[in-house]
Parts: structure tokens; C-alpha cells; sequence
């Protein structure tokens, strides 16, 4: 009998975030976090109507902010 193969496919690693992410890792609010992104204290870009933080970015904001 053959093995059957693992059909699953690897997800790539997440490279943005969502607004409202950033906001519930904030612990604040979604209108709290739109501010802050319109700060341009991290990278962010919009595709439509919706606005994606660069992962990247973000996570080194955090981290300077001693969090």
C-alpha cells in the first residue's frame, strides 16, 4: 500500500497586519489605531478600502517601544 502524501500546503508567513489587529494588540480602539497609523509611525499601504501595516514595521515599532 502507498503512503499518502501530505497534501497540505505550507501558508506563507504573515506579512501584514490588520487594522483592527494592530488595535486589539494594542488594547485599543479601532479608531485609536487608524490614528495611529495615519501618524506614519510604521509602514502601512492601502489596497482599496481596506489599509495594511507592514508586519515588519509594526513589530520593530513594538519592540522600540520597550513592550
Amino acid at each position: 500500500m502507498e503512503a499518502v502524501a501530505d497534501t497540505q500546503s505550507s501558508v506563507p508567513e504573515k506579512r501584514t497586519y490588520l487594522v483592527k489587529e494592530i488595535a486589539e494588540m494594542l488594547n485599543v480602539s479601532t479608531t485609536t489605531a487608524y490614528a495611529i497609523v495615519k501618524e506614519g509611525v510604521f509602514k502601512s499601504v492601502r489596497i482599496g478600502t481596506t489599509i495594511r501595516v507592514s508586519k515588519k514595521s509594526f513589530d520593530e515599532w513594538l519592540n522600540s517601544q520597550g513592550i
